[in-house]
């Protein structure tokens, strides 16, 4: 596969293949495949992740009596966004997508607690939103003839029911990528098992709406609703780089990061560079499977805790996994000459020189800052805070399988991005700008390391009088009360609702009039038809006589008329 795409990005060829698997009458059922240069990478990295996952299960999972079960469920997993990204047809794309959204939910719940199955809804409800919108641009392009988009890509400057489907697939594509106000589902997707993050956070569902942007990248361009995603990126960033410098969690953290880069990745694929934008989103896969995998090994080894508060000087226990996760970490933040550097150093001199307001431009540099702000955080805490956890038996490395695959990611995070920078920008790219607009990079970058370092002594960092309210920290800490208002803000009022109804109406004035005042009634003259019908003579014989009376009476007062 990587050979085909190296061949098709050497000599700017596409395949299209078309396979008829059934044909009666004049109906057909016709499989359609592309395959370029795009599709061939993002399928080697797919490959080589989920690879990477099921020899880890091996450890990670290994005891699990439903092994199988979930072997089956990364196969399935794999072949949905396998699906996703060789087909150009819009419905075997829904089935992909769809693929994902239902697999991705068992897989989030593999573990059957409370907090996997919170988690696990909000994932399938946030991308339920966006099969919905997939099916109505499928009901639109049929008007077309053929669901086939790749046939359609002519008319994006001049027909404006090819400009609707395609806004209409770009805000499917929001509730994948985790945009505001889609964002509640990622962090809260860390509660699937470590392997499955690795796969879920790097090359799998959340690059699934940011692949459907790339192929859609034609359209971007030429619609209004580009300064709109321009404008979301930049304050998902910010907010998950705010956000991640306030948790504790190991693995939230990283999820923060993912959400911090995928939108980096849409604000510079909103700018006009889409190869840039799939540069990024390759390089991100190769060092975030790292990160994950690593701190899979930490907390697998700490007995199951997540708590970096609890994890100290772990370098002299278990070195190579604090090495591995150190160097991926320094990768994130663009540290010269790793595998992130060759990508966001780009996208921040290509941003400089693009007309962008002040405000995008001071989110995209600060949000920057924010990385290397929450990295080094990491860092310090992993390295030079002392052990705080009770554990008493000693910690050692990943089995000498995990430290294979692990090395070999890591020599891919170190040198995956001047390959492939080689490989997609076969000429060499040079940017010129002034001096402060180059060091501006470096300035901010140091200026977060610094934040950094403040934060990790958070008895030092309470102190300032900005943070004593501990509002400040519920709101950066939270995403900006997303997961609030994605969970408890949507089912608070119509419960709140429901509950007043029950109690009002359902068991209140309904069973006044209805159930309960009908079942009183009905049981008094029950009783007195009871008492009438024991069989009582004097009682049939009262009741004759007045019968008489009655009779007499009618019968005397019709005869008078």
């Amino acid at each position: 596969m990587i050979n085909i795409g190296f061949y098709s990005l050497l000599i700017e060829i596409r395949y299209f293949y078309e396979i008829e698997l059934i044909s009666l009458n004049s109906s057909s059922i016709v499989i359609t495949v592309l395959i370029d240069w795009i599709s061939c990478f993002f399928l080697a990295f797919v490959s080589l992740i989920s690879s990477l996952v099921i020899f880890y299960r091996k450890e990670y999972i290994s005891s699990d009596k439903t092994i199988n079960r979930f072997i089956l469920l990364v196969l399935i997993f794999v072949l949905s966004i396998i699906l996703l990204i060789i087909r150009p047809n819009l419905i075997r794309i829904l089935l992909g997508w769809d693929g994902l959204g239902l697999v991705s939910y068992c897989l989030v719940i593999y573990f059957q607690n409370i907090k996997s199955y919170n988690a696990g809804i909000l994932t399938a409800i946030s991308n339920r939103i966006g099969d919905v919108l997939i099916l109505l641009s499928i009901a639109w392009i049929l008007n077309f003839g053929s669901w086939n988009y790749i046939f359609y890509l002519e008319f994006y400057k001049i027909d404006l029911s090819i400009k609707l489907i395609g806004g209409i697939l770009i805000f499917a594509a929001m509730t994948k990528r985790a945009q505001i106000p889609f964002s509640a589902w990622l962090p809260a997707a860390i509660a699937a098992p470590t392997p499955v993050s690795a796969l879920v956070h790097s090359s799998t569902l959340v690059t699934a709406g940011v692949y459907l942007l790339i192929r859609f990248r034609n359209l971007l361009n030429r619609l209004f609703i580009i300064k709109f995603l321009l404008l979301l990126g930049g304050l998902t960033i910010f907010i998950a780089g705010l956000g991640a410098n306030f948790e504790f969690d190991l693995k939230k953290i990283i999820a923060l990061s993912t959400l911090r880069q995928l939108g980096l990745i849409i604000r510079i694929l909103s700018l006009g560079y889409a190869s840039l934008a799939f540069f990024h989103l390759l390089t991100h896969a190769l060092f975030k499977a790292l990160l994950f995998i690593c701190a899979g090994v930490i907390i697998h080894r700490l007995k199951n805790f997540q708590d970096i508060r609890y994890i100290g000087s772990l370098v002299y226990q278990i070195p190579f996994t604090i090495i591995f996760i150190n160097i991926a970490n320094l990768a994130l933040c663009g540290i010269p000459f790793l595998a992130g550097f060759y990508s966001k150093d780009i996208i921040l001199e290509i941003s400089s020189f693009r007309i962008i307001n002040f405000i995008r431009y001071f989110l995209f540099f600060f949000s920057t800052g924010l990385t290397v702000c929450y990295s080094l955080r990491l860092i310090y805490f992993t390295i030079y805070r002392n052990f705080n956890s009770w554990l008493v038996n000693s910690l050692f490395d990943g089995s000498k399988i995990i430290r294979i695959r692990m090395t070999g990611l890591l020599i891919i995070s170190i040198f995956g991005g001047c390959i492939l920078r080689w490989l997609i920008f076969p000429i060499p790219l040079i940017i010129i700008l002034s001096l402060i607009m180059k060091l501006i990079t470096l300035f901010v970058c140091f200026m977060g390391g610094l934040i950094g370092y403040y934060l990790s002594n958070w008895n030092l960092f309470i102190k300032t009088k900005l943070l004593k309210n501990k509002i400040f920290i519920w709101l950066f800490g939270s995403i900006w009360f997303l997961p609030i208002i994605s969970t408890e803000g949507v089912v608070y009022f119509p419960l709140n609702l429901g509950n007043k109804y029950i109690k009002t109406i359902d068991i209140g004035w309904l069973e006044n009039f209805g159930g309960q005042n009908m079942n009183f009634y009905l049981i008094k003259w029950a009783n007195y038809f009871q008492y009438i019908q024991n069989n009582s003579l004097k009682l049939f014989i009262i009741l004759f006589l007045l019968w008489i009376i009655l009779f007499l009476l009618i019968w005397n007062y019709l005869n008078s008329l």
